[in-house]
């Protein structure tokens, strides 16, 4: 594909506004959907299971876009993202119409369509542009995030009640920010994937790509940043409000905690430049750690907020960092079958952490308190992981894997 800087920097202005809009149904949904699911499951430890459907859904729906997308295009793909979550939060406002927690179940496991849809703006960002400005572009998308972070929680204040059924407006609002948000991707100009030749080179296999160790150090990166990042958030909300503090005050909490996950994205990609990818990524996996220190040490309203800016900051630093890492680390033909394995893998561990958010929240002791100390409890192991991964990475020799990376192009 032929890199140009003016074409580049277009998408990236497209895809940041995609970002903005129809990113600002995330915090939405992640503020309340723990809550209605809370009202309308006969268990409460079942209360983050409508969080949980939308991740498996953006799981499972992460290979079929990746294929989608590389045949058919980028802008076809956003779209359907798009429709994917329109249709989620309609079905979701009939559940909560009806009272039926399994049609809401349903809603937000088609919302996980958008959701996946998403995790594809940050490759897109790359697709046009050069080695140089490709870390910057995908720290500038993610920076979009910044005014879904003001857009979503505001909108969630606005729209919670006003009716008469509690969040029905809400996902009445998250119908429309889809219809709208759609018509951006009428203005970007990411060429389709050239139709490969018989004699083209295939690229590596699946195992094959896993077997190397930058891709594989990359998605486990990956996969912890934001497993963990969503431990902690799904039951943030619940932690709140079940301590003793409102939902407004749980608005805030996420609002300055996905504040905290994209306004350092307009330096992260310099800082990546400056220092390399590895030290950032592990900068990240450090202040995860940090975070979780902040949690365990009280549950005064500060502490939420210190604990959830730095969970957004180690998020913004490691997951990031794991995309450059994984983007510059495989050929273009082999981008679809890497992208969608990659996010099948990521949202898979964000799915087992999501659902075990839940469980450790409200079905881990008597209280609150003690279900949200076993929450961020939960964050060691996978650190331990992601650190030990990079450590390994950063002290092998690296011939062996530019030679497989040099055979597969």
């Amino acid at each position: 594909m032929t890199h140009s800087l003016p074409r580049a920097q277009r998408n990236v202005v497209v895809l940041v506004a995609a970002q903005a809009l129809l990113g600002a149904q995330m915090p939405m949904i992640f503020t309340i959907g723990g809550l209605a699911g809370q009202s309308l499951a006969s268990n409460i430890c079942f209360a983050t299971l409508p969080i949980s459907l939308i991740v498996l859904g953006s799981m499972l729906s992460a290979t079929p876009l990746s294929w989608f997308m590389q045949r058919y295009g980028r802008r076809a793909g956003f779209v359907v993202g798009a429709m994917g979550g329109a249709a989620g939060g309609a079905v979701g406002a009939v559940g909560l119409f009806l009272a039926s927690f399994p049609i809401f179940l349903l809603g937000s496991f088609m919302t996980g369509i958008y959701m996946s849809a998403q995790g594809f703006y940050r490759f897109a960002a790359a697709d046009t542009a050069d080695e140089s400005f490709r870390p910057k572009a995908i720290s500038y998308v993610l920076a979009g995030g910044l005014a879904s972070a003001i857009i979503g929680p505001q909108l969630v204040k606005l729209t919670a009640d006003a009716y008469v059924i509690p969040f029905l407006g809400t996902y009445a609002a998250v119908i429309g920010v889809n219809l709208v948000g759609a018509l951006l991707f009428i203005f970007l100009d990411i060429p389709k994937p050239p139709v490969p030749a018989h004699d083209a080179p295939k690229g590596r296999s699946r195992r094959e790509l896993l077997a190397t160790p930058r891709i594989a150090v990359a998605v486990i990166c990956a996969m912890v940043s934001y497993a963990l990042m969503n431990l902690v958030m799904t039951s943030t909300p619940l932690a709140v409000v079940g301590c003793g503090y409102d939902t407004g005050d749980a608005a805030d909490v996420v609002t300055a905690h996905v504040l905290a996950m994209f306004a350092p994205s307009f330096f992260t990609g310099h800082l990546i430049a400056r220092f390399g990818v590895e030290r950032i990524v592990g900068l990240g996996m450090a202040i995860l750690g940090a975070a979780g220190i902040v949690a365990l040490s009280g549950v005064e309203l500060g502490n939420f907020f210190v604990a959830l800016i730095l969970l957004g900051l180690g998020w913004n630093f490691g997951f990031i960092g794991a995309t450059t890492m994984l983007a510059g680390a495989h050929a273009a033909h082999e981008r679809g079958r890497m992208q969608g394995l990659n996010d099948l893998i990521v949202f898979g561990g964000v799915t087992v952490a999501s659902l075990a958010s839940g469980g450790l929240m409200n079905c881990s002791g008597g209280s609150a308190e003690q279900g949200w100390v076993a929450v961020n409890l939960a964050m060691l192991p996978l650190l331990v992981l992601a650190g030990g991964s990079l450590i390994w990475l950063v002290l092998r020799p690296r011939d062996e894997e530019r030679t497989a990376q040099n055979r597969s192009a």
